[in-house]
């Protein structure tokens, strides 16, 4: 696996929030590593996703989006680590969201033509929602002229098209090396990390609308008893109003996130899975840097 023809190297997905970064990298690999919803913001760390077959370890980098609000404290963290992970790598994929270009697309571009040091692609997402084909080309021409990109591949990360293209080219833009991680691993994360974004994943999606940002999650239990994993996670909320949205009405939403959570876990990890949630009040978190660092958002600081 170690031949000449061997090529390793990283690959920085980034873009502004909620254009398939995450949805982009779990089609990749092929199978969930990282959590997604349909509301924006969901990722908050940089997340190693790494894929190695017979002739190449690709080392995917999925970050949070950047965006252009930072007057939180959380906020400028997901914007200093998404910053952070265009520099070091092999490749870039600036993802955007099919025909639509905002501010904050603007913002990453304009970054981009600062900071970034390795090829390009511009990889346009969401093209399966797109009814006329027609006035993509159009599209395609005027953000081609706006940077000089390595190459610019329309796809579906959801629906999988154009993905296996796009990896050829990736693959041609890395350079020769041997494996970086061992051929087996596919994350730089630990299962306790893992686990709490499962839990995080399901409270966005459950919650909808309500209060997903003033919410994180912590494994303060995981043993690993042979065929259990036994996992406790305490989910932080700001303000004591929110724990009782939280828990809900007898307690059947927090029932529901934990049904739902441990179900994933146990797809993850290939163990059966005993998951205990608590709620507790943690006032300020999302704006307050020693909270954050307490709470492991100090990786990439």
């Amino acid at each position: 696996m170690t031949g000449k023809e061997f090529r390793s190297g990283y690959v920085a997905i980034i873009g502004r929030p909620n254009v398939g970064k995450s949805t982009l990298i779990n089609r990749v690999l092929g199978q969930k590593l990282c959590i997604t919803s349909r509301r924006p913001q969901t990722t908050r760390h940089r997340i190693l996703g790494i894929k190695t077959d017979d002739d190449s370890q690709l080392i995917y980098v999925d970050t949070p989006g950047l965006h252009i609000d930072d007057k939180k404290a959380m906020n400028r963290y997901m914007n200093r680590a998404a910053a952070s992970s265009i520099d070091d790598v092999d490749v870039i994929l600036f993802v955007v969201d099919g025909m639509n270009w905002t501010d904050e697309d603007e913002k990453v571009l304009e970054r981009l033509k600062v900071s970034a040091k390795a090829p390009v692609i511009l990889v346009i997402n969401k093209m399966d929602k797109l009814a006329d084909k027609e006035v993509m080309l159009p599209h395609i021409q005027k953000l081609s002229a706006q940077f000089d990109y390595a190459n610019v591949f329309p796809i579906s990360a959801r629906k999988g098209m154009n993905l296996d293209e796009l990896e050829k080219q990736i693959k041609q833009l890395v350079p020769e090396g041997d494996l970086i991680f061992p051929e087996d691993q596919i994350t730089d994360r630990s299962s306790r990390f893992l686990a709490a974004e499962l839990v995080r994943e399901q409270l966005f999606r459950h919650l909808g609308q309500e209060l997903p940002y003033s919410i994180t999650v912590e494994i303060e239990q995981f043993d690993d008893e042979k065929d259990l994993y036994r996992i406790g996670a305490v989910i932080y909320v700001e303000r004591d109003g929110q724990k009782a949205i939280v828990i809900g009405k007898k307690g059947d939403l927090l029932k529901s996130v934990g049904k739902d959570a441990r179900i994933e876990m146990q797809s993850l990890f290939g163990h059966k899975v005993f998951l205990r949630l608590w709620v507790k009040v943690r006032e300020g978190w999302g704006d307050n840097e020693r909270m954050l660092k307490n709470l492991g958002y100090n990786d990439e600081l």
